[in-house]
């Protein structure tokens, strides 16, 4: 079996304030949507320590700063290779 993509998103106050609750939905419906649930390791963490540059989002190793629900998406058809 294939080893899942570990997907990361800060749940923070700061990134959560600043628009990570819609990521959120926006990662959750992607991955739906495109029957990827199964494929991912999705989970959220209270801080990642990068509060001036949030939302943050991990995707394996790569940090993504200032995400939005549509960088998000334009991150995962990336990822995916769905573009």
């Amino acid at each position: 079996m294939a080893e899942k993509i570990e997907i990361t998103i800060c749940l923070g106050s700061s990134c959560f304030s600043r628009g990570n609750g819609k990521a959120l939905k926006a990662i959750n419906t992607f991955l739906e949507e495109n029957k990827l649930k199964d494929k991912v390791f999705f989970h959220g963490e209270l801080c990642t320590g990068n509060c001036a540059k949030g939302p943050i989002l991990k995707i394996g190793d790569e940090l993504h700063e200032e995400v939005d629900p549509d960088s998000v998406v334009e991150i995962l058809n990336g990822v995916f290779g769905l573009v």
